[in-house]
């Protein structure tokens, strides 16, 4: 057992990233794309009234979220004893196809439950990978190691999705889920060439990965991460009547301000990784008190286009920083569960952003403005930091992460395997 060299370490992090590029803008160009789709998908409701067929079409993006609540407790139960660049290799093509059924399904109805079935591997992608990139960075940096795998995620909405989302208004929607198809297509090549073997968990079962479900730390973790991510995709999912409503911008304002909230989740998620290292706890509670602090600079400055754009940055960045504290905490409190606790975080992330979305509309539907949604973010912080203090009670003994998690003996990877 000898190490990979930081060159072919980097190559296989780059692969595991790729995945997550594609994963993340396989999950928000939706967003852009909707009244093309929802034109094309549903002429009849379009042409009685464009308002319902685009209420119709998200539907969508809400399919897509629910496949990843679903799929990744089960895909990860399902796989943790099996070789993980086998586990992923599968999962990118499974991306791959779910992707062109997508673009190539004829009917409303088929899209949706393509869409469904491409969200399903999402979670279980993501926690397999960050494990195989902790093995390859090595002891005392599994925050970072997480960091770097969801900067695919990040990057996504600041490159792929503004550049797809564009593709998709000038040749299409349907040529735009085939582009996606592309990337994962090239994700799939990349980890089949420089993501090295892995071996599983021998000893995991369905019943020990569900095991997890058992500790309240866990549940705890999972609460803080759903609520915190809420008040996150209430902001981020009114972006658009935020900026010409209440800052009074134009249209062409919104993709600058999306480029720069994407910014600030890239800048976010590396901090986050750091800190988490530190102590995933500790970083959770200091990044709610950013994301605070980060809210109350958009309300305040929501105005005005300067303070629109730093607003955004800081609440892009303290949510994304979240993200690899919340995976980490899951990580150290779900002892054996080790797969299981890496895909839950976005199974927490996506129920944060079907409850962000929802809860939004209902107080802009009250007519309380489109301020509302970031007061809203502040209020679900309350509960987010009160479910982050039950499960440092649970807690309160200490908990040591795994060896798996950072050993030494997972710093090292078979060479021979390397070169396969």
């Amino acid at each position: 057992m000898t190490t990979l060299t930081p060159a072919r370490t980097r190559l296989a992090l780059f692969a595991l990233a790729l995945g997550g590029f594609g994963i993340g803008t396989t999950e928000f160009v939706a967003m852009g794309l909707l009244p093309d789709m929802a034109r094309d998908l549903d002429p009849a409701l379009w042409e009685a009234s464009p308002e319902q067929a685009i209420g119709r079409a998200g539907w969508i993006i809400t399919a897509y979220a629910a496949g990843v609540v679903a799929g990744a407790p089960t895909i990860a139960a399902l796989v943790a004893r099996y070789p993980r660049k086998t586990v992923l290799t599968v999962l990118a093509a499974a991306f791959t196809a779910g992707t062109m059924a997508s673009a190539l399904a004829p009917t409303f109805e088929t899209v949706v439950a393509a869409r469904f079935v491409a969200g399903l591997p999402h979670g279980a992608y993501f926690g397999i990978a960050a494990l195989v990139a902790a093995r390859l960075m090595g002891p005392g940096k599994r925050g970072q190691a997480v960091a770097f795998v969801l900067a695919g995620l990040t990057i996504a909405n600041v490159i792929g999705v503004p550049a797809i989302t564009y593709l998709g208004q000038q040749t299409g929607w349907r040529v735009a889920y085939l582009a996606v198809a592309g990337l994962f297509a090239l994700s799939t090549l990349a980890i089949i060439a420089f993501v090295p073997r892995s071996a599983g968990d021998p000893g995991a079962t369905m019943r020990r990965e569900l095991g997890a479900f058992g500790r309240p730390a866990v549940w705890f973790a999972l609460l803080t991460g759903a609520l915190g991510f809420g008040g996150f995709f209430a902001v981020y999912s009114y972006v658009s009547p935020l900026a010409t409503e209440v800052t009074g911008t134009t249209e062409s304002m919104v993709p600058i301000a999306l480029v720069v909230l994407g910014l600030g989740m890239t800048a976010g998620n590396f901090l986050g990784g750091r800190l988490a290292d530190r102590g995933a706890l500790r970083a959770v509670f200091q990044l709610f008190g950013a994301f605070v602090v980060s809210l109350l600079v958009l309300i305040w400055g929501a105005g005005s286009v300067p303070g629109l754009l730093l607003g955004l940055f800081l609440v892009g960045g303290a949510a994304a920083a979240l993200s690899p504290a919340i995976q980490t905490r899951l990580m150290d409190v779900a002892g054996d569960s080790q797969t299981m606790a890496a895909a839950l975080n976005h199974s927490a992330l996506n129920m944060g952003n079907a409850l962000g979305a929802f809860l939004g509309g209902i107080v802009i539907a009250a007519g309380w403005g489109y301020l509302a949604p970031s007061w809203l973010g502040l209020v679900l912080c309350v509960p987010g930091v009160i479910c982050a203090a039950l499960g440092w009670a649970a807690t309160r003994n200490g908990v040591s992460p795994p060896a798996e998690m950072g050993g030494p003996a997972d710093a090292r990877v078979d060479a021979s395997s390397a070169a396969r």
